[in-house]
């Protein structure tokens, strides 16, 4: 059974057959709808997240995976086999909590070969599978430990090593990075990633944190209401939103509202009071003449001048409010005419600058044509 390696993207294979098959889940609560109607397919070797604030349905869903809940309709296979009736304990599946729920009077090697001893399993596999386990999260050295020894981090690592230790064709994460700090947090992002991709085993991660999801993730699901509003590569959601929300929740975003003046097969402009300019895109669009829409371009993609440059759109004027500088890049937040605040980033290159614009400075801002989408809300 061939398994996801590393820079695979089975997803664009049509002849692929996806290992997880959700149709047109429902999950009601009474009357609030948790989960609205879900349709998605992730395959074999994924390491997928599903993105999404507070109260989206990402956990919901991953718990109907699980067994934990059951959908008021649709369907869910795993491999080929409808999971309906299936309770947790009989599916392929694993669930790491974001808890962790460690056993507090066990030792780091009794919590990881736990579910193995309940299988009765005999000691000697136990003990073989236990020591490549730690080895791989690398936790040597700690085995003896009990759970209130450990730093955050180790915890994290025991819990994911007892998830894995039964070999689960699915482990389901449930936000298991939030109780880690930041420079934590991002270390083990990696470590989680390098460890997937190891064992080839399909990973479903929920998080809210869009930082560890572009990080992480094959492919990723932004979700918002109970609906899954675009699913794609890192890069694609980022670059490519298909919508006001998902560009507005995905990194930080620059939004001009526009009417279409010019619709043609490659490009699109826009006259936009918001930028004080027009705004011409170099990809086309379909829509309707004189439509309001949305113009996103991300803080990184804007240029500063102190002169105008040439051309008749997508350039426009302000003061700099405010600068921060964040060590390997600076923040400048720059106040159009219109009244609308435009945030631009820029990396530096020179440890110091003494050209870099500042404070109360009149600059132009510019962009190119290919660097930013127009969206509907």
């Amino acid at each position: 059974m061939a398994e996801l390696v590393s820079g695979a993207q089975t997803w664009k294979d049509p002849n692929a057959t996806p290992f997880i098959k959700i149709k047109n889940v429902t999950k009601k609560f009474g009357d609030f709808v948790a989960v609205d109607d879900v349709s998605l397919d992730i395959y074999r070797g994924e390491l997928f997240c599903l993105l999404g604030g507070s109260g989206s349905g990402k956990s919901t869903l991953l718990r109907m995976l699980a067994g934990f809940e059951k959908p008021t309709s649709g369907t869910i296979e795993i491999d080929g086999q409808d999971q309906a009736g299936s309770p947790p304990y009989r599916r392929p599946t694993n669930m790491m909590f974001q808890s962790y729920a460690l056993f507090p009077h066990m030792t780091v090697e009794k919590n990881i070969g736990y579910g193995l001893r309940r299988d009765g399993a005999p000691a000697s596999a136990i003990n073989e599978r236990v020591a490549q386990i730690i080895d791989l999260v690398k936790l040597g050295g700690f085995e003896k430990r009990k759970p209130d020894q450990l730093s955050g981090g180790q915890c994290q690592r025991v819990a994911l090593a007892r998830a894995l230790i039964k070999r689960p064709k699915l482990l389901l994460l449930d936000e298991p990075l939030a109780a880690l700090d930041k420079k934590l947090r991002e270390e083990t992002q990696f470590e989680l990633k390098k460890i997937q991709e190891t064992l080839g085993v399909t990973f479903i991660v929920v998080t809210h944190d869009q930082e560890e999801a572009m990080t992480m993730s094959t492919r990723m699901g932004v979700m918002t209401g109970g609906k899954i509003v675009q699913v794609g590569e890192p890069h694609e959601i980022y670059e490519f939103p298909n919508s006001k929300f998902v560009a507005e929740f995905i990194g930080s975003v620059n939004m001009f509202n526009g009417r279409v003046i010019e619709d043609a097969a490659d490009h699109v402009r826009l006259r936009s009071d918001d930028a004080g300019c027009d705004i011409q895109v170099a990809h086309g669009i379909s829509c309707s003449p004189d439509e309001q829409l949305w113009f996103a371009v991300r803080p990184e993609k804007i240029h500063i001048n102190r002169t105008r440059p040439a051309g008749d759109a997508n350039i426009t004027e302000g003061v700099v409010e405010e600068v921060a500088y964040m060590g390997n890049h600076s923040v400048y937040l720059i106040k159009l005419a219109s009244g609308k605040q435009v945030r631009v980033l820029q990396s530096n290159l020179e440890r110091h600058d003494s050209g870099a614009t500042h404070g109360s400075e009149r600059v132009f801002l510019t962009w190119g044509g290919a660097s930013g989408v127009v969206v509907r809300p």
